[in-house]
């Protein structure tokens, strides 16, 4: 297999609104960013992750763009975004930026002409149609379909009704994506992130889904459209292919055996993806406000299926939480009594396991879900939606208010905790746009890089590691654990080095440990600082990766 930049590489994102407000008014900013860029260089990481920073009326937090070659105003202006380019190039870091074109805001130039008339030249730019010609429900509730009283039709929104799809069937609105798409690669950034791009390719024979198994709709109605890889292939020849950059598609539908069609190295699409198959585990038939239980085999077996599905061909991302799903810890670990060694521990598998890892903003000091007690502290416009329509149905508001304290999106938003003076030290405004999570006098980023002990340094601690070992990048991978209901153990390997990891998802002392035998190893990391020389043996929720010795 090729070795690249972009596979050796370990992404941070970035949620502009809750990272560093510079100018008091409650908002993260750039200027935010550029004051936080040695930070991020001393945590080790290589690509920056922005999400979307392009001007918009935030109906959902900047993913409905209504001028893509604009800054948001709250965010700064392009010379604040040129500043800080510059400033992540001098450090040797590249920034990667999100590109959400499945569709635009309603706000947008080309919906305002779209709707004028039903002959507008940019009508055929989105989905118009005199009446629903399906069933479609959108992702944040209620139909997919919403009628405009000013041109008499109904246009499709997957989303947002505020976020109307855009129509690539048309071929001016691709080259209108490509045309944006060299606008910012022509001011040096390194690489996109697209937003739901499996999703870009509409089945135009608008076939009715199950409504009452949205799960299933999302793989076989909404993404992987027919024209979808003719799509990418050709923003590929006509744009990607020009520039020394990396793509990674957030690829929600997308089964481990379609996957090489969009990263195989010989497609000519996209470099990797974020699959979805652990991030939606324990979403029930109604989606993610539906829980179902799920098990530790289920939550392995994701990483060996899709490690056996990408082979020596291709290539994915790692990731276990971002700005839609709940915090790392809080979901995958013990948020309570072993938070900073869960914390660690899913540090150790998002840096060994075969990918290329993503940090999402907070996590590396181990920051934890909140719990809003009124409905009214959450901003969240998908979590709103819910509450309301449940409001409407008459359902159990207070089970779903707990619901949402595991798994709506604000989880992720609540604004960074770099210390543990008032707000967090994250805004001098009375009230940030989203209140702190109240836990922050505790878990801050101060308390963080004064304690050499803490989640913050055995990030940085790994990060390293990772970059000094290619076997931790590009090595195969086998999982070794039989099936075990605690442990998660896996052997990576090539001709570079070879390593065994044991994590213990448990909060139990945990014997039988399967340790190879008839060769000699080294203990090479492990996130319990005492001693760690237990044989066969892990403490609650350690970790532990071996190096053999040749």
């Amino acid at each position: 297999m090729a070795r690249t930049w972009w596979k050796e590489a370990v992404i941070y994102q970035i949620y502009p609104r809750s990272f560093k407000d510079s100018n008091g008014d409650g908002i993260g900013d750039l200027r935010g960013i550029i004051e936080k860029l040695n930070y991020l260089k001393n945590l080790g990481v290589d690509v920056l992750w922005l999400s979307p920073i392009y001007r918009s009326p935030n109906d959902d937090n900047g993913y409905d763009i209504s001028d893509y070659r604009a800054i948001m105003e709250e965010f700064g202006t392009l010379s604040d975004f040129d500043e800080l380019l510059a400033g992540i190039h001098a450090r040797g870091m590249k920034l990667v930026m999100d590109l959400v074109v499945n569709h635009s805001s309603d706000e947008h130039p080309w919906f305002q002409e779209s709707r004028s008339s039903k002959d507008n030249p940019y009508r055929d730019y989105y989905f118009w149609r005199p009446e629903p010609p399906n069933n479609w429900i959108s992702f944040f509730g209620g139909s997919a379909w919403q009628h405009d009283e000013q041109s008499g039709e109904y246009y499709l929104h997957l989303f947002s009704r505020k976020q109307p799809d855009l129509n690539w069937e048309n071929q001016k609105v691709r080259e209108e994506v490509y045309s944006l798409m060299r606008f910012w690669l022509d001011k040096g950034i390194d690489g996109f992130r697209m937003d739901v791009i499996p999703f870009i390719s509409k089945r135009l024979d608008w076939p009715d889904m199950d409504p009452d198994d949205f799960s299933s709709a999302i793989e076989q109605i909404y993404a992987n459209g027919p024209r979808l890889h003719e799509y990418l292939q050709e923003m590929n020849r006509k744009v990607l292919s020009q520039y020394d950059v990396m793509t990674v598609g957030e690829a929600p539908g997308v089964p481990p055996r379609l996957a090489n069609l969009y990263v195989g190295e010989d497609r000519e699409e996209l470099n990797m993806i974020f699959h979805f198959g652990h991030m939606m585990l324990d979403w029930g038939p109604g989606g993610k406000f539906d829980p179902k239980d799920w098990s530790f085999n289920e939550f392995k077996e994701v990483f060996n299926t899709w490690h056996k599905a990408v082979g020596q061909k291709g290539w994915i991302s790692i990731f276990l939480d971002n700005h839609d799903f709940p915090r790392l810890v809080s979901r995958w670990g013990n948020a309570g009594e072993y938070r900073q060694e869960s914390a660690k521990l899913l540090a150790t598998l998002l840096l060994t396991m075969r990918g290329t890892p993503s940090i999402y903003q907070g996590t590396e000091i181990g920051m934890t879900n909140v719990a809003f007690e009124h409905i009214e502290d959450y901003r969240d416009l998908e979590t709103l939606n819910e509450y309301r329509e449940a409001k409407e149905r008459g359902d159990d508001l207070d089970a779903l208010l707990k619901t949402i304290h595991q798994v709506g999106r604000d989880n992720a938003r609540t604004p960074i905790q770099w210390d543990d003076s008032s707000n967090a030290g994250f805004t001098t405004a009375s009230e940030p746009w989203i209140r702190v999570n109240p836990n922050y006098r505790e878990i801050n980023v101060k308390s963080a890089l004064a304690d050499p002990n803490s989640v913050f340094y055995y990030y940085r601690h790994l990060l390293r590691l990772r970059k000094e070992n290619p076997a931790l990048v590009y090595g195969d991978y086998e999982c070794i654990d039989e099936g075990s209901d605690w442990l998660f153990a896996y052997h990576r390997w090539n001709k570079d080095g070879e390593f065994y990891i044991y994590l213990n998802f448990s909060s139990k002392e945990q014997n039988g440990l399967p340790l190879p035998t008839g060769i000699r190893i080294r203990l090479f990391v492990s996130n319990y600082h005492q001693d760690a020389s237990f044989k066969d043996t892990l403490r609650p929720w350690e970790a532990r990766v071996y190096q053999v010795v040749r």
